[in-house]
């Protein structure tokens, strides 16, 4: 079963954004991921320019995910976003 969507917030230049999103895209359940430039956007840059990565559940409102350590492999951010996200059991 896919995951719900997931945003995350970037910039160019970010080299842990650049990271998480390359292992995101490892995971076979993120059925869809938006990642949004929030250079393109004067709110988001404002909320987000020194926080990104920053990694959400879309929705309405948009759940805020814990940051993940850029030190996980991508089995292991599998594994920590199925927790976060309640959809694996046993970890």
């Amino acid at each position: 079963m896919p995951w719900p969507p997931l945003i995350l917030y970037s910039k160019p230049g970010c080299h842990l954004c650049e990271g998480l999103a390359e292992k995101l895209r490892q995971i076979p359940e993120i059925g869809e991921l938006e990642i949004r430039d929030i250079t393109a956007n004067p709110a988001w840059w404002e909320r987000y320019h020194l926080e990104v990565p920053v990694l959400k559940v879309a929705g309405d409102p948009e759940r805020l995910l814990p940051r993940p350590s850029p030190r996980l492999t991508a089995a292991q951010l599998r594994a920590w976003l199925g927790q976060q996200l309640g959809c694996l059991s046993g970890g």
